[in-house]
């Protein structure tokens, strides 16, 4: 979300190891504590009571493991469910007057702090960030830090987690529980007055090319008495200052209180490049106190529906996508660096660009990543499946909202994040289900108004009469999971909601099934040959882009289900092709061939932006053929152009290659070099 820049003295040392390494930190000028922990299984639940968090504590009985870690793919402790401890002593040396925060990426699920004998805080909820002020705690010296994580989510009040429905099977959710601390842990050291955290708010105006940004910064005053901070802000994209007049009011913090610093300015039109998929323009936001400083990216662009319509800076779009789950061989749900560049650059290949990407909240690398390279993201929080007697908790609720603030406060600077999902697949069509919907939808509403807003719905698929039977009448556009029938049950949903647009945020079928990968391949077709004649549907987001283990009903012998475009390890099956070529969003066709003297051929090959799905505006994307590179004209859906392309030599075929503007490359054909002008795929 953003990055810290801070002045402190601190005699920390600590050697980074290559595993670590691979995570990213977004503070600059944070201390990791990575590397070698301590770690013990506690089954029993009597590490409290043994007081294993003590400095004191004998140590010959611990195991060592490398932080971030995750217990359930570790061969020590496989499968493991149940409360475990980590422990790390470090050197400190006072900091003076400064704060220090210790800072959890995630760590999955439930989780005690302890530093040196005292417990300092608790945390629930394994995929979102938590910091702790931790400067009262803290000794010169050797410090003892403690943590014990608990990944037993097959039971009730958890979120994720079991139903109460006392039903077979129920109390698994549909991927693994993956326990640890899965993600990085470190230290920042802060000024007494400190910038907590800063949301931008960047609105273009699209008749004028300019823009407006607003920025909201968090203060937090540690010290003993009122501040009146003064906020000084400055903007750049790609290196080069952007010139800003801000205009706000000073603002008093009181003592150990927090207060909010509201700053607007408006860009001028020559300062101002959209971001879109094809063309993902950063600015870098730098927010500045006495003695702090924050950076943040963000993007300038414009997200609205309208007629059933998905609209990105005013222009139509329809794009595919995938649901991703945090998987890996030997990782489990750690995220490294490379395995987001692999997964995120595959997908991105294969045509997928707009995702519900899956129902807990992926790393924050995910969402660089997608910035920088042009996605847009639904991101997705907490209900998963929950029943309607946990919808009308209260406590459920409460944990669902602080899970969501986290979510929504790490990405909301985030372009590629578009919209919030406040569930996946539960009862909707039941009060509790309605109530839910409304409710965190305005709840979320109140934290972050700039995004659109959806759940995703089973239940439209045959239940709902009227619009007001279901739901979804609470989104700003409809997210359905359906799973075959498409045709018939896309147009139901249109007839209930005809001014909503429709994203399928599930489709697909496994890769085991009675016609195995090519029945993977066939269903595809079949689905784009559906959906292609509906204006309405912008996005579908085959489940799921990779193989993932799971202890849910169904999942094979192997512990694997082979819902994926690539296995375990992302080898490609054969749908990786079929959805590439079938989701890229132009076609290209030969319409002519002439032989020439001495070997010097001319051939014509018409490229068409498609009319239907997925559709949307053509920019800068490129051919490349025997070693020539060949702009492709500006295409809106449906135009044509032709390209005549001088062709040297004698051979039968060669094989021409489309990529974007930003380098992906996202189709390979096979061109018949005879008069015959038919094409194949290769």
């Amino acid at each position: 979300m953003y990055s810290r820049l801070i002045v402190f003295i601190c005699v920390l040392c600590l050697t980074a190891s290559v595993g670590y390494s691979q995570y990213t930190i977004r503070q600059p000028n944070a201390i990791p504590l990575h590397g070698e922990w301590l770690f013990a299984l506690d089954p029993a639940h009597t590490g409290e009571i043994g007081r294993w968090f003590a400095d004191d504590q004998p140590l010959n009985r611990w195991d060592k493991v490398t932080v971030p870690h995750c217990l359930s793919v570790d061969p020590r402790y496989m499968f493991y469910n149940g409360k475990a401890w980590y422990r790390k002593s470090f050197p400190w040396q006072s900091t003076g007057n400064k704060r220090v925060l210790l800072h959890f990426d995630a760590a999955f699920y439930a989780s005690t702090i302890y530093l040196n004998n005292q417990k300092v805080s608790t945390h629930e909820g394994g995929y979102t960030p938590f910091q702790i002020d931790i400067t009262e705690f803290l000794k010169t010296g050797d410090n003892t830090l403690t943590v014990s994580v608990d990944n037993d989510t097959w039971k009730p009040g958890s979120i994720p987690g079991a139903k109460d429905n006392n039903q077979v099977n129920d109390p698994f959710m549909g991927w693994i529980n993956y326990g640890g601390l899965i993600r990085p842990v470190y230290l920042t050291v802060e000024t007494p007055v400190y910038v907590d955290n800063i949301k931008v708010e960047a609105t273009p105006d699209l008749a004028k090319n300019t823009a407006t940004v607003r920025v909201r910064a968090r203060i937090r005053n540690a010290s003993g008495q009122a501040a009146t901070p003064k906020l000084l802000v400055t903007i750049n994209r790609q290196g080069q200052p952007v010139t800003a007049q801000w205009k706000g009011q000073p603002v008093s913090v009181p003592a150990n209180q927090t207060g909010m610093i509201d700053l607007e300015t408006t860009l001028k039109a020559t300062d101002v490049k959209l971001w879109s998929p094809d063309s993902p323009t950063l600015y870098t936001l730098t927010a500045s106190i006495a003695g702090d400083t924050v950076n943040t990216r963000f993007g300038i662009r414009k997200v609205e529906v309208r007629n059933a319509q998905l609209l990105l800076n005013g222009q139509p779009i329809k794009m595919a996508g995938g649901n991703r789950v945090v998987d890996y061989p030997g990782l489990g749900s750690m995220e490294p660096d490379w395995l987001i560049e692999k997964d995120m650059r595959l997908m991105k290949e294969a045509g997928m660009e707009l995702h519900r990407l899956t129902h807990y909240t992926p790393s924050e690398a995910v969402y660089d990543w997608a910035d920088q390279n042009g996605m847009l993201i639904i991101t997705e929080a907490g209900n998963w499946q929950l029943t309607p007697r946990q919808m009308d908790s209260d406590t459920i609720r409460a944990k669902f909202r602080q899970q969501f603030r986290e979510m929504a406060e790490r990405d909301w600077n985030h372009p590629s994040v578009i919209a919030y999902s406040v569930g996946n697949e539960y009862l909707s069509e039941q009060p509790a289900g309605q109530r839910w919907t409304k409710d965190m939808i305005a709840y979320a509403r109140e934290l972050d108004p700039t995004r659109l807003y959806t759940f995703a719905s089973m239940r439209l698929n045959t239940l709902p009469k009227k619009p007001e039977d279901e739901a979804s009448q609470y989104c700003d556009f409809i997210s359905t999971n359906t799973y075959g029938n498409h045709v018939n049950v896309l147009k139901h949903i249109h007839s209930l909601y005809p001014d909503k647009p429709i994203f399928i945020s599930e489709y697909g079928t496994r890769a085991d099934g009675k016609d195995g990968e090519a029945g993977q391949v066939t269903h595809l077709e079949k689905f784009l040959a559906d959906i292609r004649p509906l204006p309405y549907v912008i996005g579908a987001s085959w489940w799921s882009f990779n193989d993932y283990k799971s202890r849910h009903h169904g999942t094979n012998p192997s512990g694997y289900r082979p819902w994926g475009l690539v296995g375990p390890e992302r080898e490609l099956r054969p749908l990786y092709k079929a959805h590439q070529t079938g989701m890229a969003p132009l076609t290209v066709e030969k319409t002519n061939w002439t032989p020439g003297p001495e070997g010097v051929h001319q051939l014509i090959l018409r490229v068409t932006a498609r009319p239907d799905f997925p559709a949307y505006a053509i920019k800068g994307y490129r051919l490349k053929m025997n070693g020539q590179t060949i702009a492709i004209p500006d295409l809106q859906p449906g135009q044509s152009t032709d390209l005549i392309i001088p062709v040297r030599g004698f051979e039968k075929s060669t094989t021409i290659e489309i990529s974007k503007p930003t380098g992906f490359q996202i189709l390979s054909q096979t061109i018949d070099l005879t008069n015959d002008t038919r094409t194949s795929n290769r």
